[in-house]
């Protein structure tokens, strides 16, 4: 294939892959440069909503995926106490009403699905242990230098998409700032289910509600694991992924004041937690340089309250392929075309993110009113709420316009 297609992407992440992947689709031969020196996950459970799995089974993964994933059957809110505040159905109402499936899997699942199907395809090449230096822009596009292993290279392509992360280091070459700490710091373990008592081992998504604190827990690898994620106000805030928890510490978090005894117990029974500050970006005034743009959480790094941070880097996938199908005589143009389409549905996911946050943790009156409204709205109309989020279809690579709508 000419070099006129060659596409560089920074990042093997769950953005990375898929964007190779349906770029790929779309006629384009992808290098995929990715720093670690072995592909393994970092977290442990993902919700996959609607927007995202659709996207996901276009491409062809639904058997894969569905194979591995659990098919939660609502959210359901409580309070810390105990209380049922709602049920938000999802299972069968959500793929009637969406058009596709709503899915909790463990990140290993997707990752290696993606990854599978990515070393399949003879016009993607993935390589490991390659850390991208620097790009340099030229009339032809641009040559990307990068460290694989231990020599100095570099390849040549149309563009470079950077999907590296919420530390991104080619942000910061583009000029944008750094993230942010959010005041919060993320739990997370797993737990065989038939090791918990019966309320934590259903097939829904149950989030607790409490005091500078709350609590998720939804089951992955066909329901034979429980993912936990406890989320609480903290000013711990030292960068990565897998720092060694106390649980102890966590547990001071969830006071027998506050929180009900099973729930305690329950948060009790991992013998290891691993534990991560949480960090989002403010809206960045640009994405894109000319053939350089941002993917995924290096663009829009978001707070987990929506469980959309994924899913956003799917959809960013799916209109930047769009987009480069239709312009790829301009790369540029493509991704001017893919960032006008993506920067305001994403920053309004990041605001609605982090406004949630603001709502999990309240306490007192705020509560109070919080869980009046829950309990009177009921499920169905909750569902309703998201459907801005949860409708949303890709762009077509044949209607030059339907870029443009990728925001609504």
């Amino acid at each position: 294939m000419p070099s006129s297609r060659n596409i560089i992407i920074a990042g093997a992440g769950i953005g990375g892959l898929t964007a190779a992947l349906l770029l790929a689709r779309s006629g384009f031969r992808v290098v995929i440069l990715e720093q670690a020196r072995r592909l393994e996950e970092t977290g442990a459970g993902i919700q996959l909503s609607p927007n995202a799995t659709r996207i996901l089974v276009a491409a062809g993964l639904r058997e894969r995926l569905s194979a591995d994933a659990a098919i939660p059957s609502a959210i359901a809110i409580k309070t810390a106490a105990g209380s049922n505040l709602t049920r938000i159905p999802l299972g069968a109402t959500a793929e009637q009403r969406y058009g596709a499936p709503y899915w909790s899997i463990h990140r290993a699942d997707l990752q290696g699905a993606l990854v599978e199907a990515v070393r399949a395809n003879p016009d993607i090449t993935l390589r490991l242990d390659a850390t991208v230096e620097d790009f340099v822009t030229h009339a032809n596009g641009l040559t990307v230098a990068y460290r694989y292993g231990a020599a100095a290279t570099q390849d040549t392509g149309v563009a470079l998409i950077c999907a590296d992360g919420l530390w991104s280091a080619l942000r910061a070459r583009l000029g944008q700032p750094a993230p942010r700490f959010a005041q919060r710091t993320a739990w997370r373990a797993l737990l065989p289910a038939s090791a918990v008592e019966e309320e934590f081992r259903t097939d829904e998504v149950q989030l607790w509600l409490g005091r500078n604190a709350h609590l998720v827990h939804y089951p992955v690898k066909s329901g034979t694991l429980i993912n936990v994620v406890a989320i609480v106000t903290d000013r711990w805030a030292e960068p990565g992924w897998n720092a060694e928890g106390s649980r102890d510490e966590l547990l001071s978090h969830y006071s027998r004041w506050n929180w009900a005894e099973p729930v305690r117990r329950f948060l009790a029974q991992p013998n290891r937690w691993l534990k991560w500050a949480l960090y989002d970006l403010p809206p960045l005034s640009h994405w894109s340089d000319g053939p350089v743009t941002l993917l995924g959480d290096a663009a829009h790094a978001m707070l987990p309250f929506l469980a959309q941070g994924a899913a956003m880097a799917i959809e960013d996938a799916a209109v930047l392929a769009a987009c480069m199908a239709r312009e790829s005589h301009d790369p540029a143009a493509a991704l001017r075309r893919y960032e006008h389409a993506r920067r305001r549905r994403t920053s309004r996911v990041q605001r609605a993110a982090r406004s949630n946050g603001r709502v999990y943790h309240q306490a007192a009156g705020e509560a109070l009113a919080r869980n009046l409204f829950l309990r009177f709205a009921g499920g169905k109309m909750l569902l309703r709420r998201y459907n801005w989020i949860y409708d949303w279809q890709p762009p077509s690579n044949e209607a030059p316009s339907s870029a443009a709508t990728g925001n609504h």
